[in-house]
C-alpha cells in the first residue's frame, strides 16, 4: 500500500510504501516530547514529495539518528538512520499520514530511556 503524509504546513511532503502492521512509541527524551508514532519502513520504500532542503535535521545523543523537521511548522514527520544491519531506514510518524485510523494501529512500547 502506499501512503501519502506531511508536516502541518505542507512544506515537507512524502509517500511511503508498505504495510502499517503496527507502530512504535518510544519514551526517549526527544520521541517522548514528540509524541511520535513511529512506523519503520527502509529509508528506499519513503520517498519526497518536497525537496531534501525544505526538512532541517536535528541530531542529538549519539548522532546516529537524523530527526527531520519542518522548520515553518515545526512538525516532525520522518527521522532516518541506519538497521543494525547496516540497511538505511526510516521511522514515519503515523501521526503526519492522511487517512489512516490510528486507532485501530497496535502500539509496541519501546523503554528508550534506558538506552
Amino acid at each position: 500500500m502506499k501512503y501519502q503524509g506531511s508536516c502541518h504546513c505542507g512544506n515537507v511532503k512524502f509517500e511511503a510504501e508498505g504495510e502499517i502492521t503496527s507502530a512504535m512509541s518510544c519514551n526517549c527524551s526527544m520521541c517522548q516530547r514528540k509524541g511520535v508514532l513511529m512506523w519503520f519502513v527502509p529509508r528506499q520504500n519513503m520517498h519526497l514529495l518536497t525537496p531534501d532542503d525544505a526538512a532541517s535535521t536535528y541530531l542529538f545523543n549519539k548522532h546516529l539518528i537524523k530527526h527531520r523537521f519542518c522548520p515553518t511548522c515545526g512538525i516532525a514527520p520522518y527521522s532516518e538512520g541506519t538497521a543494525p544491519n547496516g540497511d538505511a531506514m526510516a521511522a514515519i510518524n503515523i501521526r503526519c499520514i492522511e487517512g489512516i485510523d490510528l486507532e485501530s494501529i497496535p502500539v509496541t512500547h519501546y523503554d528508550g530511556r534506558a538506552i
